[in-house]
């Protein structure tokens, strides 16, 4: 749907207002949207050896690269991993958006993995975290379904880093087979799924049940087409089969969709922090 912003903006409320269920999808342009950003001054600020080192332009590929040894690979995520899950407090966009779902039917489903939604008063009962979680590791070779907390032992290892490294005896071993660690980020075919998120997927499934042709607001967050089998074309799907639902759409790079669910999406390629607010007025 096009149209003015005042327009959209009010429609939007409108269908909110509405609506029983809210389902929230939150992609890589909604964090970037509440300034959790992965360039420009944030990774400068904050990365400046690695930058001098490596040639590092950004958090995002500076996350493929093949460190030589353990030692270097640690010192580098640890301080991602610090940045971004540890560092950063609650977020203004965040906590808006838990202020409009609050009092509805609700669930989220993210690709996200820096904990904003919890941290912003989402219940962990409520998101499901589809790619993994900045705060565990897991073996590298998934050669068991189990994640571990690593909070302690990333700071432990930023205390420790000199010149881009950290001591060989704070390598992160896996306790199983003794082989090597990574994040819990799927980024292989060895991502950890434990317990808990086949859990979170169950819940998931019964609230998309539950909702199945009821009055319901799709609410994609800054969702793009990296992975886009996730978020982005089941909304458009369960959009398209209700006829109760409403897509709202908030991406500024790719705001087009499907042509069949036109009249029944509300697009927004402004500013999402501050649609987020006048929807909330």
């Amino acid at each position: 749907m096009q149209g003015n912003i005042s327009t959209r903006i009010e429609k939007a409320k409108q269908a909110i207002k509405q609506a029983d269920y809210i389902l929230l999808g939150g992609g890589a342009g909604l964090s970037a949207a509440a300034g959790i950003t992965y360039s420009g001054k944030r990774f400068t600020d904050h990365f400046g050896s690695f930058i001098e080192k490596y040639g590092f332009t950004d958090l995002y590929t500076s996350s493929f690269y093949p460190f030589t040894t353990q030692e270097e690979k640690w010192a580098y995520w640890a301080k991602h991993i610090s940045l971004n899950r540890y560092e950063t407090g609650p977020t203004k966009l965040y906590k808006d958006l838990y202020q409009m779902a609050k009092d509805k039917e609700y669930f989220v489903i993210t690709t996200n993995v820096e904990s904003q939604f919890e941290k912003a008063g989402f219940p962990s009962y409520k998101i499901f975290e589809v790619q993994g979680n900045y705060s565990y590791l897991q073996c590298a070779e998934g050669c068991h379904n189990k994640r571990y907390y690593n909070e302690s032992l990333v700071k432990e290892m930023i205390q420790q880093t000199v010149d881009c490294k950290i001591p060989s005896e704070l390598v992160p071993r896996c306790p199983v087979c003794g082989g090597e660690m990574d994040p819990n980020l799927r980024s292989n075919q060895y991502f950890v799924q434990d317990e808990k998120w086949y859990e979170l997927d169950r819940l998931y499934k019964d609230f998309l049940q539950k909702s199945e042709g009821k009055q319901i607001v799709y609410l994609e967050l800054g969702v793009g087409f990296n992975t886009p089998g996730i978020i982005r074309y089941p909304f458009e799907r369960m959009t398209y089969y209700n006829e109760y639902a409403t897509l709202l759409r908030f991406n500024k790079d790719h705001p087009e969709g499907f042509e069949e669910n036109k009249d029944k999406t509300i697009t927004f390629t402004e500013d999402m922090r501050e649609v987020v607010i006048a929807l909330m007025k």
